[in-house]
């Protein structure tokens, strides 16, 4: 049999590489096989952080009997979602048609056409109440096969044609001042007063609406957009989603009281938390300064690679065991820090002797700030040394362009409202690593791990994200090089990317990528933001840096973007958190600050004071005179350094002073 996974860039897929599953990568061989022998595709879709695929993989991937039927009966292909989440966007659709949910790991049955006839997520070994083991829907589906092959056929068929009849763009609506606060008070209408956040459990991070409600604050001074958003910060903060030890979220919570995570933590959750933690913390919350600057702690820490890169995830699973890393009994604590300090933590960080996880296990929660904060830094050293001596959960360090531009964005911004100049620094190596790794005779790939570039193309959040990035690194250092770049992708995005037909709505793939049964497109904003809201939000930021030649091109763009996102927002605001945040940085103009001197020292100050107080979504640029497109034409006043304040097209006249400046951008 043979192993086609071993040479894989994917953790996940060489998680698999040793099964006794004859596994395919997705590639066109594989469906040549299933045409030839005449099977249907078992399509098995997951990531190396997820524990239910870890749990899937034990019970049936390793179990012999299981492979035999799998390798008897189908041509079988192993997908990493992360580096495909094209075909992952694709079956998940219909895993969501058929069954009203979906997941991973996620299973799907496909014709040699990939046209899917059954689908679902996770299959036991042995039968459970309402839901078949996964040996019992192997040989139901080879019956059906075999017996009934042209009407298992053409149902897949008529499957793909009902996808593709549900999926059409967006309606243009207004995305006005009306909009965004309605989109207010239908957040206040779900928020969790008893627990912050948003719906029930599962709860997951709200980082893209946390950003929107902090600038609908900021430019509206809506009291009620801070409240949803500072306890909303303060009960994840405060909770078991929290390590409130290493710093990072997970990505999830069982519960809807913020206690027990999903373990994994990922990537694109922290770079979007960091940012919402990073601009309250400019608002004067010492809570959420602290955590930003730990979280940002944690991405250097924990997941930068050796290339300065930022790896996908921290495993859920450690040596098969969910949330063994993290978990304490009232006992470790006092083995770990004494019988005064193990019972204070104890008592500090809620953990009972019954236990809040499992087995008489505990998170640990940070209900309340300590008393006696020296007491505390020393506990927390104490008990991360002991945990760091625990085995670690596995690490997916695979390099993914799209969730790394989101890192490069959340470092930028921390380090703005923290002036830590070492995190831009770090961002700009991730950048260079992208550049130098993953773009290819001038296109993006998805991913990269050891520095060896993956097979997979860039998909439209790729190309947005990472340029959201490089503006953001464009803003930090008037470097042209990084507006250059981004520009480039913003150009590609255009091209390829943009539905001809229908302007304003963008399709997940590019027009020349591999072709499947139906064409990704989908703008909502889920655990991160939709290709779509990301590239508008680049677009909208590159229009407001750039020289007149490309600015009005790239505005209508936005402009064209958000056309379609109205009825979206008004129908689903929780899922549009990225495309409200866009619409408020449309609203504000967005807000452009340039700051002209002759050296960094004679602009620090109003420099400082732009950062402090502009809005989210501004721009702010510091350099000399005519150093980038923004600087253009902005000149020193009686040989002083100036702040040029703009907005939308109407300008301030330039101030010199810092106090001048704040008041402008308080206005």
């Amino acid at each position: 049999m043979a192993n086609r996974l071993v040479d894989a860039t994917s953790p996940y897929l060489l998680q698999h590489a040793e099964n006794p599953v004859d596994w395919w990568p997705w590639c066109p061989e594989a469906f040549a096989e299933a045409r030839r022998r005449d099977v249907p595709v078992l399509l098995s879709i997951g990531y190396a952080a997820c524990h239910w695929c870890h749990v899937m993989a034990h019970e049936s991937f390793e179990e012999p009997d299981t492979a035999a039927l799998m390798n008897e009966h189908f041509v079988n292909i192993k997908v990493d979602r992360e580096e495909r989440p094209d075909i992952d966007a694709v079956y998940m659709e219909a895993t969501q048609g058929m069954t009203g949910q979906g997941g991973w790991p996620m299973t799907c049955f496909l014709t040699a056409d990939g046209e899917p006839f059954h689908c679902g997520t996770y299959y036991p070994a042995s039968p459970m109440p309402g839901m078949p083991s996964f040996p019992q829907l192997l040989s139901a589906v080879h019956q059906a096969w075999t017996e009934r092959g042209e009407e298992v056929r053409k149902a897949a068929a008529r499957v793909v044609e009902q996808l593709s009849a549900q999926r059409s763009a967006l309606p243009e609506s207004a995305l006005d001042d009306e909009v965004l606060a309605g989109a207010v008070s239908r957040l206040r209408s779900e928020f969790d007063s008893a627990n912050g956040g948003f719906g029930d459990a599962p709860k997951f991070p709200p980082s893209m609406v946390l950003e929107f409600l902090l600038r609908h604050h900021e430019r509206t001074g809506s009291a009620q957009a801070l409240d949803l958003a500072r306890e909303s910060c303060s009960a994840m903060a405060r909770g078991g989603i929290y390590d409130q030890l290493a710093g990072g979220f997970a990505r999830y919570s069982v519960d809807a009281a913020w206690v027990v995570p999903h373990f994994e933590k990922m990537l694109y959750d922290n770079a979007l938390l960091l940012r919402a933690y990073a601009r309250l913390g400019r608002l004067g919350d010492e809570t959420a300064a602290r955590v930003a600057r730990e979280t940002a702690e944690f991405l250097l820490r924990d997941l930068r690679t050796p290339q300065g890169g930022f790896a996908a995830s921290l495993d859920a699973d450690t040596d098969g065991v969910e949330g063994l890393t993290y978990v304490w009994t009232p006992a470790q604590l006092r083995e770990v820090l004494g019988e005064d300090d193990g019972s204070w933590a104890a008592e500090l960080l809620n953990v009972t002797a019954d236990g809040t996880f499992e087995h008489g296990t505990s998170t640990l929660q940070l209900p309340r700030d300590p008393q006696d904060p020296e007491r505390w830094a020393r506990v927390r050293r104490t008990l991360l040394a002991a945990r760091d001596r625990r085995p670690q959960p596995g690490k997916d360090d695979k390099v993914v362009t799209a969730w790394n531009g989101q890192a490069i964005t959340g470092l930028v911004e921390a380090a703005a409202a923290q002036d830590e100049p070492a995190w831009i620094t770090a961002a700009a190596e991730a950048a260079d690593l992208l550049l130098a790794t993953h773009l290819v005779d001038g296109r993006l790939q998805r991913t990269s791990r050891d520095g060896v570039v993956g097979p997979a193309s860039g998909v439209l959040e790729d190309y947005a994200c990472f340029a959201d990035g490089l503006l953001s690194l464009h803003q930090a250092t008037a470097d042209v090089r990084w507006l250059r770049a981004a520009c480039d992708f913003l150009d590609v995005a255009l091209e390829q990317f943009a539905d001809a037909e229908n302007p304003g709505m963008f399709h997940d793939t590019a027009a020349d990528a591999e072709a499947l049964v139906r064409r990704p497109s989908d703008p909502t904003d889920n655990s991160s933001p939709a290709g779509a809201s990301a590239l508008a939000s680049a677009l909208l930021t590159a229009a407001a840096l750039v020289g007149p030649d490309r600015a009005g091109t790239y505005r209508a763009a936005a402009e064209q973007a958000l056309s379609r996102a109205g009825l979206l927002v008004q129908r689903a605001s929780r899922f549009a958190g990225h495309w409200l945040s866009v619409a408020e940085a449309r609203a504000h103009g967005p807000l452009q600050v340039a700051v002209v001197g002759d050296t960094e020292e004679s602009r620090a100050a109003l420099l400082a004071t732009a950062r402090r107080d502009a809005p989210g979504g501004a721009v702010v640029l510091a350099g000399a005179p005519d150093a980038a497109p923004l600087l253009a034409e902005r000149h020193l006043v009686d040989g002083s350094p100036a702040a040029y304040v703009c907005h939308g097209y109407v300008c301030d006249r330039p101030v010199t002073e810092p106090d001048e400046l704040a008041a402008t951008l308080r206005r």
